[in-house]
């Protein structure tokens, strides 16, 4: 764990990969509210041990994680810290930016904020509508349960679970590991000024973004749903957008292989993207207007 200071905040973050230099892609990881860079590592850290050559920097938002921030009150004030640390951390060159749900949130905020340095965005299970009242989601369900954990855990507390759509062992002991440390080390006060404040101001689409972007959403995702999100494609024109079943908000831990695929593809789409054309190569015309 390492930290740099925002504005009078320690921001807590923590980085793999090679340190950032010439010819050397930083990809930035930003969490959901009220978890911390856990959730970020252990649905990413696969994907990249297959490409070292990218530097990664997961950081703990404000009042979450190991990031203490008693005088954040708004989104507005997260977003505001977490473009300083990206500014500190990744001062020069290109990066990539990865969110999850609020996270999402945020890092659409950050593509606007710096199109030309953005080579890529991936949103998951992001946050479109602020206001939970007006998002569109569906109940929440449960398709799979494994008789095994409910006889080791208890029909009870798989019950009271209103997260997990598939709940077996491999998703159970994920979500110990992943995101129960992330909701145990988040400051209950600061975390519930910012809910209380939890739109920004900040754009998050002020222009259509050309680079590669990759959007998952859960079909069952009862927290943020998967209608809302069909929207942004058109911001966004090298969007892939994949609706996944068998999958909730903890879609990373519930369709991890087809998760770790996607994200493997964008990546491949962003190094394409930002390679030089080879010699003689020109961009491509416009088609042209049929008559």
């Amino acid at each position: 764990m390492a930290y740099v200071e925002v504005d009078g905040v320690r921001v807590s973050y923590v980085e793999h990969g090679p340190p950032a230099g010439p010819g050397v892609t930083t990809a930035v990881m930003v969490h959901g509210f009220e978890l911390d860079h856990r959730v970020m590592t252990g649905a990413l850290e696969p994907v990249f041990a297959r490409r070292q050559s990218w530097r990664r920097v997961y950081v703990d938002l404000p009042g979450m994680g190991s990031t203490t921030a008693p005088d954040v009150a708004s989104t507005d004030d997260v977003f505001r810290i977490l473009r300083g640390a990206v500014a500190a951390l990744v001062p020069e060159g290109p990066y990539a930016v990865v969110g999850q749900s609020y996270g999402g949130y945020l890092a659409r905020g950050l593509t606007a904020a710096d199109p030309e340095r953005v080579v890529g965005l991936t949103a998951v299970v992001a946050v479109v509508e602020p206001r939970h009242e007006l998002r569109q989601v569906p109940a929440h369900q449960v398709l799979v349960r494994d008789p095994a954990l409910a006889a080791r855990v208890g029909a009870a507390a798989l019950e009271a679970d209103d997260g997990l759509v598939v709940q077996t062992e491999e998703t159970w002991e994920a979500t110990r590991q992943q995101i129960d440390p992330g909701l145990a080390a988040a400051d209950p006060v600061v975390t519930a000024r910012v809910a209380a404040h939890y739109a920004g101001t900040f754009p998050v689409e002020p222009a259509p973004f050309g680079k590669p972007v990759l959007i998952v959403v859960g079909r069952q995702d009862s927290v943020t749903g998967y209608r809302d999100a069909w929207g942004l494609v058109e911001h966004y024109p090298r969007a892939t957008f994949a609706v996944l079943d068998r999958a909730g908000h903890a879609l990373t831990i519930e369709q991890r292989g087809l998760f770790e695929a996607l994200v493997g593809e964008w990546l491949d789409r962003v190094e394409e993207a930002a390679a030089p054309a080879p010699a003689g190569v020109s961009s491509p015309r416009p088609p042209a207007r049929a008559t």
